[in-house]
Parts: structure tokens; sequence; C-alpha cells
């Protein structure tokens, strides 16, 4: 089948886009408010982007907590769910209050950024510490703008000692999760290696 993009008249009952852009990693969004209150939140648009420095990004679609605390602060974490951590990310999740702490709503324990003021999820296997580089303007059709890609650089790691072995990160260990669409995720179990042929 094929459908115009911009119509989005695919004749689904709900929109497969997401579906089809899958897996995605999880970035698990760790800010402070101005107001000191800590925010977690998942994205399932994120990404890495470029190495030597490293960025990451992430979308949000409005002008979400996370968005807003980290062009006050520039600052923000992203922390990886994992199999374990599935039900608290998900808790995190809900569409509430900038003055609902999400870890204290999820159960999650906080621990302290080395480099950045906000905190960050004591047992996800990693984390990473960015400063805010630049936010994106993704306008609609009409013009408006409703949806912005934050971009970060990566300032410092965190790599949770159980999943490093013989100089390496075993991340199928670690058990991440990711959106596919709908409300369907999948589960990092299986790593396979190929090498480019050069």
């Amino acid at each position: 089948m094929f459908y115009d993009a911009i119509e989005n008249k695919h004749g689904f009952p709900n929109d497969p886009f997401k579906a089809l852009v899958a897996p995605r990693p999880i970035g698990w969004i760790s800010t402070l408010s101005k107001n000191g209150i800590a925010n977690l939140a998942p994205y399932s648009f994120f990404n890495a982007m470029a190495e030597h420095p490293f960025y990451v990004v992430f979308g949000s679609n409005g002008q979400k907590h996370s968005l807003s605390n980290a062009q006050a602060s520039g600052e923000f974490a992203v922390n990886l769910a994992n199999w374990d951590l599935r039900e608290a990310m998900n808790a995190s999740s809900a569409r509430v209050g900038g003055d609902v702490d999400e870890f204290e709503l999820a159960g999650l324990k906080k621990a302290p950024c080395r480099l950045l003021k906000c905190p960050r999820v004591e047992h996800s296997p990693a984390t990473l510490e960015c400063r805010l580089f630049k936010v994106v303007e993704l306008p609609g059709d009409d013009g408006t703008v409703e949806d912005f890609i934050v971009i970060g650089r990566v300032v410092g790691i965190h790599i949770d000692d159980r999943f490093i072995s013989d100089g390496r990160v075993n991340t199928a260990a670690m058990k991440l999760i990711a959106r596919l669409g709908y409300s369907e995720y999948a589960t990092v179990a299986e790593a396979w290696r190929m090498r480019r042929p050069d």
C-alpha cells in the first residue's frame, strides 16, 4: 500500500507511523524546575545523533515540563529504561502538574548527577548528563509550532558496573526497553555482530 503522509489518509483505525519507525529507544528525561521540583518523563522520540562530541535529541509534542525545565536550567539527564524499570517508567508518563515530582509518583530513588543540578534515576543502567545545546521548532502545515526537537550535548556518562565486562558494555544484559507503535514495547535481550565490509 501507499498513502500520502501529508493527508495521512491511511485507512487504519490508528496511525501506523510510529509502528514503522521502530523500535525507538526511550529517553527517560530528568530535569529540575526553577522551583526545585524534579521532573521525570519518558520520550520515545529519542536518539543519539553525533560523536566527538556526543549529542542526543528528544522530541517534545507541546511545551511539556521536560522542555520548559531544560530551557530554564540549560540541562537535562537521559536515563535509560530497562525491563526492571518498565512499570516505573510507565507511571512517570502520567499527565500531572508541574508541582508533582514524578520520581516520587513512580516510587523511584534519586541519585545526584555529577555535573548537573537535576537528579537521575538511581537504578537506571546508564545515564547521560546533558547541557542544552538548542531547541528547534517544528512548524505544522498551518505554521503553528506544537513540536520541538531538544538537542543536548552529553557532558557526563554513568554506567552501572554490573553491565561492564572485559572493557565492553554488555547492552543486551541491560535489557533496555524500546517503543514500538500503539502501546507496544520491545526488550533488547540478544545481541549479534556484523562487521562492515571495509
